[in-house]
């Protein structure tokens, strides 16, 4: 049992780091309340599990080419800076009835999740480094039945972060001013902003400097 506790545990210090899909929840969470943020995150989840079996079926090598690993660099890039501008414009349209709105698109909000998540080359450093070290030491201890509880341990770990995070963005907005959803939602772009531009010059490195 304590060894599934530490699985979990795993899953939600995968999370917990201020990272792109962080900053999209919280964006999110601000604008439409619980739902929009915890599908971002939901979303995130489907591309981590994509990766998962990607290691288990050892298919994940061949996304450690430099040609592979610099368009997904330029792929993250593109889609943070675009969602992050995104933010920051609508974030001056803000109003305190915006704040108490659910008018934000659950498929949208998935999708967007699912997008950083399978653009974020970190990803696939954690799937492959970490996952992957658990995968092939697992798999020399345990039988098959085994190694899917603990990765469906990593998971429930990842889940309960954004659970935590959807309810945490969705309560701020029901007691901050209008004003100071505002400078969150603007904060939480240009971290978003900040995140693309850091995927766009390990791109360039990776293109011009390898």
């Amino acid at each position: 049992m304590n060894t599934i506790f530490s699985y979990i545990f795993l899953g939600l210090s995968l999370s917990a780091p201020i990272g792109p899909i962080n900053a999209a929840q919280l964006d999110k969470g601000i604008r439409g309340g619980f739902w929009p943020a915890w599908f971002v995150g939901l979303g995130a989840i489907s591309a981590d599990i994509i990766y998962m079996l990607l290691v288990y079926f050892g298919v994940i090598h061949l996304l450690e080419a430099p040609y592979v690993k610099a368009f997904l660099w330029l792929f993250g890039f593109f889609v943070l800076v675009y969602t992050g501008v995104e933010s920051m414009k609508d974030a001056g349209k803000l109003t305190s009835a915006d704040t108490r709105s659910s008018d934000v698109s659950l498929a949208k909000s998935l999708f967007s999740g699912f997008l950083m998540s399978l653009s974020n080359p970190l990803s696939i450093l954690f799937w492959l480094g970490i996952y992957g070290s658990i995968l092939a030491k697992a798999a020399s201890e345990y039988p098959m039945k085994q190694l899917l509880l603990y990765s469906g341990a990593i998971v429930l770990g990842i889940l309960i972060w954004d659970i935590t995070m959807a309810s945490a963005s969705s309560i701020f907005r029901r007691f901050l001013t209008a004003g100071v959803l505002k400078a969150i939602s603007m904060l939480s772009g240009l971290s978003l902003v900040g995140f693309g531009l850091y995927f766009g010059v390990q791109a360039c490195r990776l293109l011009f400097f390898h």
